[in-house]
């Protein structure tokens, strides 16, 4: 049970949250108690048990909350048991980063970039799936036994994955990465920590240059943010096509077409992959492309884009390190089935990529920019590169800018100064 909280002079805000989180906790407790599933019954019937509960609550504790009070807070937890449960109060908590629902016992929250275990729950599996299903009714995704996983976004750009037994052996696990609506700045990475004045400067510098940008890292590792960070450079006069498995991408240009792959229907038809919005993109005459990551097949085609006349193109890439994400766009290129000479695939990733930008999220939940490095050329058959800038970890966290000067004519006088 979560601590009982305690009322004062400023308890309008804070207070009514804990009260709220605890009188849930009650409310779900009291309904598994209950021989008849109020949540089925219909909402005046929940209401009338959800009054009653309240005013018990209330009463025992000798919380000083008027009726009106009392009613405000029972319609609040009627709208959370009839729409999205729990999740509701996590959706409109602004803290809150990320929810991670491990069964309807396990609600984990992200806050400032640190897990931590909720004390809120479901009231069993069928409520969470219950609470899943009507996420998905908008966005008109399907799932059940046959189709157990799916990968959707909510009406406010939210991120959810959700999976369900039989393939979750312990329960539905849902995923919610939330959808910030105010655009991370080049200021508040920097007021972060995330990068420095520098760095800041020569991305902004790199963009206007149109150099090919790779952006490589773990998972939320922020690389979604970081081309959202990018994109605020590129010119507003430039066409933008951009293309997500779940759009997430928030470009404030006026010239933007956003395209979006969809899933195959409950036939398994009708299916559009990344590689297809990508080839259909280069006939929409881009100035850049965007794509949200590179994850299979639709990867020679987007080398093939930044060589034919897409300079300024960005996309990203899961890779543990700058060095990592290149021999990375090799395999997946292998994957596809495309039979490719080895030297003429590293010579096609070097005319491509300009710049890695490789990402790290450090043990205190701060995400920032862990390395840039310079793809210049081949030399027997291996990859020539320039680390621009490094963090450095030792004796506390600063970034250092390396002591070499770039190959790449790009960017020579972009490290330079001149």
């Amino acid at each position: 049970m979560s601590p009982e909280p305690r009322f004062g002079e400023n308890r309008k805000a804070n207070n009514h949250q804990l009260v709220k989180g605890a009188l849930h906790k009650y409310i779900i407790d009291a309904l598994e108690e209950h021989e008849e599933n109020l949540l089925e019954a219909g909402r005046q019937q929940l209401r009338q048990f959800v009054d009653a509960r309240v005013y018990e609550y209330t009463r025992s504790r000798h919380l000083p909350m008027s009726k009106y009070e009392q009613d405000q807070l029972s319609e609040e937890l009627v709208d959370e048991l009839t729409g999205f449960g729990p999740l509701e109060m996590l959706l409109n908590d602004a803290e809150v980063t990320e929810i991670l629902v491990n069964g309807p016992n396990r609600i984990f929250v992200e806050r400032r970039g640190t897990l931590h275990r909720s004390d809120l729950r479901f009231i069993d599996n069928a409520h969470l799936i219950r609470v899943i299903q009507r996420i998905l009714a908008p966005v008109g995704r399907r799932l059940d036994e046959s189709s157990p996983m799916v990968d959707a976004r909510m009406p406010d750009g939210s991120r959810i994955n959700a999976v369900i037994p039989p393939v979750a052996i312990d329960g539905p696990a849902l995923s919610v990465r939330k959808f910030r609506q105010d655009m991370l700045k080049s200021t508040d990475l920097l007021a972060a920590g995330s990068l420095d004045e520098a760095i800041m400067t020569f991305l902004d510098q790199a963009v206007h240059c149109r150099c090919n940008i790779l952006v490589s890292g773990g998972t939320g590792t922020g690389k979604t943010t970081m081309l959202n960070l990018l994109s605020q450079h590129i010119s507003p006069s430039e066409r933008i096509v951009t293309i997500e498995d779940t759009a997430e991408l928030q470009l404030k240009h006026d010239h933007v077409v956003r395209l979006e792959t969809r899933p195959p229907n409950t036939d398994g038809y009708g299916e559009i992959a990344a590689r297809e919005l990508v080839r259909n993109a280069l006939r929409m005459r881009p100035d850049r492309i965007l794509l949200g990551e590179i994850r299979g097949v639709e990867v020679l085609d987007v080398l093939t884009a930044m060589n034919t006349g897409h300079d300024g193109s960005m996309t990203t890439l899961h890779a543990n390190n700058a060095q990592d994400a290149l021999l990375r766009l090799e395999s997946l290129v292998g994957m596809s089935g495309v039979q490719v000479a080895e030297r003429t695939l590293r010579q096609t990733v070097c005319s491509a990529i300009d710049l890695v930008i490789q990402l790290v999220r450090l043990a205190d939940g701060r995400r920032c920019i862990s390395e840039i490095l310079e793809v210049i050329s081949l030399r027997e058959d291996q990859y020539v590169t320039n680390t621009l800038f490094r963090l450095q970890t030792r004796g506390g966290h600063r970034f250092v800018r390396e002591a070499v000067t770039p190959g790449g004519e790009k960017l020579q006088h972009l490290y330079t100064g001149k």
